[in-house]
C-alpha cells in the first residue's frame, strides 16, 4: 500500500463515517475473517460499520467474534440495502471485481460512497477509489494486519481482531503449507498469537468439527475420484442428487479438492459440483508447482484466482462439463509433466 493511499485512508477515517464492509459471494474463511477483523478495528476507532455479506457462509465459521452482526443480503435485504445507500465508505475485501458479489452488484454500483479495495487476487478491476492489491500476499487477512499497521494502529489489535485475522490466514494458506506462506506470514501469525489469537481453538473449530453427513459426502466424493495418469490430473464430481442424499450444507465440500493433490505424481486437482438452484457447475482448481490454474480457469471456465488455487463455473450439464475439461487437457500435457 503506497503512502498516498495510506494518507487518503487516514484522512477518510479522521472523521465519523458510515461504513459498509463487503466480502465476496459464498465467503470463505479469509473473506469472513478479514471483514470481521476490519469491522472490529473500525468500531474500536469509533466508526459506524456494518458487514454485509452477499449470502450465507459455512457454519464452521460461525464462531468468530462478531459473526452474529453480519447482515445477509439475501435474507435481510431491506436492511442491507439501507446500509449500502447510507454508506459514505465501502470496503470490499477478498475480491477485486463487482461481479463476485451476486445481487449486491447493482446497489453497490449505484452507491456514491468512496470504495476501498483490499485484495490479493490477480487482475483487479478499477472500481475502487483506493486500491490495496498485492497478489504475493498469502491472504486478505494478512493484508488487513498490514493495513492496520500502515495506519499506525497495530497496538490496537485486540484478541478479537487477532483471532479473526489468524483464522483467515490459516484457511487461505492450507494451514500454512501453500507456497504463498512467507516468512512475513509467520511473523504476522506470531504477532497475532502474542496479541491473543487462540490458534488451537481456530484449528479445532474450523477443521475438527464434522458431521456424519459431511463425512459420508466426503466418502462419496473420494469414490467418484477419477485419475488421469497421462495428464497427472485427478478430478472429483458431485451431482445435485448426491449432495441431496448426504444432506449437503454450505461449506460441506470445503477442502475436498485438495485430496487429489495428496496422490503421488498428481499436479492438477479439480472438483465439479452441480448446483441446480443456480443452474451452474461450480468448479475448484488446485495445482502444484508452476502450473497456473488461474490462467486455466480464466481461459476456459469463466473464473480465476491464484496460480495454485482458483475457481470457475460452467453453464452446461455436469457430464458435458467434465467431458469438455478432459478434452482440453491434451493442450496442457507438457505443462502438467512432473
Amino acid at each position: 500500500m503506497n503512502l498516498e493511499h495510506i494518507n487518503a485512508v487516514k484522512q477518510l477515517l479522521s472523521k465519523p463515517q458510515k461504513i459498509v464492509i463487503v466480502p465476496h459471494k459464498n465467503p470463505d474463511g479469509d473473506a469472513i475473517g478479514s471483514t470481521l477483523a476490519l469491522w472490529h478495528y473500525l468500531k474500536k476507532m469509533g466508526q459506524e460499520a456494518t458487514v454485509v455479506s452477499p449470502n450465507d457462509y459455512p457454519s464452521f465459521l460461525k464462531w468468530m467474534p462478531g459473526h452474529e452482526q453480519i447482515l445477509n443480503f439475501e435474507k435481510e435485504n431491506a436492511q442491507a440495502k439501507e446500509k449500502i445507500t447510507e454508506a459514505s465508505i465501502v470496503f470490499t475485501l477478498d475480491f477485486n471485481h463487482l461481479g463476485r458479489i451476486g445481487q449486491m452488484e447493482s446497489p453497490l454500483k449505484e452507491s456514491a460512497a468512496t470504495f476501498v479495495m483490499i485484495d490479493h487476487h490477480q487482475a483487479p478491476s478499477d472500481y475502487a477509489h483506493i486500491m490495496y492489491s498485492d497478489v504475493n500476499m498469502s491472504s486478505t487477512c494478512e493484508m488487513i494486519y498490514n493495513f492496520i499497521e500502515y495506519l499506525g494502529d497495530d497496538d490496537k489489535i485486540t484478541p478479537e481482531i487477532a483471532i479473526c485475522i489468524y483464522t483467515g490466514i490459516m484457511t487461505d494458506t492450507g494451514s500454512f503449507k501453500y507456497a504463498s506462506t512467507t516468512s512475513r506470514t509467520h511473523k504476522v501469525v506470531a504477532a497475532l498469537i502474542e496479541k491473543g489469537a487462540e490458534n488451537t481453538k481456530a484449528h479445532n473449530l474450523v477443521y475438527d468439527t464434522n458431521t456424519p453427513s459431511r463425512l459420508h459426502l466426503l466418502g462419496c466424493a473420494l469414490k467418484n475420484m477419477v485419475i488421469l495418469e497421462d495428464y497427472n490430473t485427478a478430478y472429483i464430481t458431485l451431482s445435485q442428487d448426491e449432495l441431496d442424499t448426504y444432506n449437503y450444507q454450505k461449506g460441506n465440500t470445503e477442502g475436498f479438492v485438495n485430496y487429489g493433490l495428496t496422490l503421488s505424481g498428481i499436479r492438477f486437482a479439480v472438483i465439479f459440483i452441480e448446483n441446480k438452484e443456480e443452474g451452474i457447475i461450480k468448479i475448484s482448481f488446485r495445482s502444484e508447482g508452476d502450473f497456473s490454474v488461474n490462467e486455466f480457469a480464466r481461459k476456459h471456465f469463466m473464473g480465476g484466482g491464484h496460480t495454485n488455487a482458483a475457481g470457475g463455473k460452467s453453464e452446461i450439464a455436469l457430464v458435458e462439463t467434465v467431458n469438455r475439461f478432459v478434452s482440453i487437457l491434451p493442450d496442457y500435457k507438457e505443462q502438467l509433466k512432473p
